[in-house]
């Protein structure tokens, strides 16, 4: 059987879901490795894939034997077998976060069952945990986004506007073998730097500029994440302050990363350092990278958990002073047993674009 189906099914047991039904598409591609509409129904006894004749051909191409899955087209499933997919199943499984009070409904009539129950995330906590394929997309989208950033250091004019910036980004993705944009890419100057999700603008970049760039790719439809605030001709000495106490405690938390340690722990390093210097950490410290660019485990003072090998997450401390400037630094890491391999390996230290 499909490996990472045999670990839900397990995980099932422990549940007592003797059924679940899978809907979200990053979850059906995670367990199928296909991208393809349709809903995934595990049942007492078989693994079966439900789509439409559009895609019959792909699944079964890349579905395999041992998958044990077996595939029905849309219109040869009639209602009286989908109610009996889960018959004698007291409580079959739904993914919580994701369905809709409306298909919630549907799912109870359609398939008949007594009992639709929360699934407490196990498919998105597995997901936490990469396998060694998984890492290496990974390590290639971080690739990716360290060459794109060398460029477009290169690329960045005075008198360029935010969202030129911005295009460039994902027009070198699209050139140099990326699926696309792992998320809308952030591109703040000036002012504009001091939102943290700052959406590219018309602004035109200006001498003395700061500039966050947050940007990232999917390679076969895994993620990178990555921040570097740069400057434009030189840095003024109040912005380089701010500067040194955000990276300082990047790579403190940086030192910190291994298996083990607790997410509340880490958030309170940077948390604790920058209220001493009259500043606040406004955001999460992190958040998982994986087939989504935000995953479990998120970094933040309210969840605790544990972080375990082969974990990938983002490290991105941030101070942001409304109305001047904010400063970011943002890498995707690889947790291992005894430390963190960084991933994306863009310079840290001061980078200044220099032009006409």
């Amino acid at each position: 059987m499909n490996e990472k189906i045999r670990c839900i099914r397990n995980k099932m047991n422990s549940l007592n879901l003797q059924g679940m039904i899978i809907s979200n598409p990053t979850n059906i591609f995670y367990l199928l490795g296909i991208q393809a509409e349709g809903i995934l129904l595990l049942t007492r006894k078989e693994n079966i894939f439900i789509t439409d004749g559009r895609y019959i051909e792909a699944v079964q191409k890349t579905i395999t034997i041992d998958d044990e899955i077996v595939v029905f087209d849309r219109k040869d499933v009639d209602c009286y077998d989908e109610e009996n997919f889960f018959m004698f199943c007291e409580n079959v499984g739904f993914e919580e976060e994701y369905v809709t009070y409306a298909k919630y409904k549907e799912y109870m009539h359609r398939y008949k069952i007594n009992n639709l129950v929360e699934t407490e995330k196990i498919i998105e906590k597995q997901r936490m945990i990469k396998d060694n394929k998984e890492i290496e997309n990974i390590i290639k989208a971080c690739k990716l986004t360290d060459d794109c950033f060398k460029h477009i250091c290169s690329f960045i004019k005075k008198q360029m506007t935010e969202k030129e910036i911005a295009m460039e980004i994902e027009r070198y993705f699209k050139e140099n073998g990326a699926d696309g944009l792992a998320f809308e890419t952030i591109v703040a100057s000036g002012i504009n730097s001091s939102m943290p999700h700052a959406v590219p603008t018309d602004k035109k970049i200006e001498s003395g500029d700061v500039i966050t760039i947050d940007f990232g790719c999917k390679y076969n439809g895994y993620s990178s994440d990555m921040t570097r605030t740069i400057f434009v001709d030189f840095v003024q000495d109040y912005i380089k302050k701010v500067y040194d106490l955000v990276l300082k405690n990047q790579l403190q938390v940086e030192k910190e990363i291994k298996e083990g340690i607790s997410t509340k722990t880490l958030f309170k390093m940077p948390e604790s350092d920058f209220k001493v210097n009259g500043f606040d950490l406004i955001h999460a410290l992190g958040h998982g990278v994986g087939l989504d660019v935000h995953e479990m485990p998120y970094i933040n003072p309210k969840d605790e958990m544990f972080l375990k090998e082969n974990m990938i997450i983002t490290n991105e401390p941030g101070i942001y002073i409304p109305g001047k400037f904010g400063i970011r630094v943002e890498d995707t890491v690889l947790v291992t047993k005894t430390g963190a391999e960084v991933l994306t390996k863009s310079n840290k230290n001061y980078v200044i674009i220099k032009n006409k």
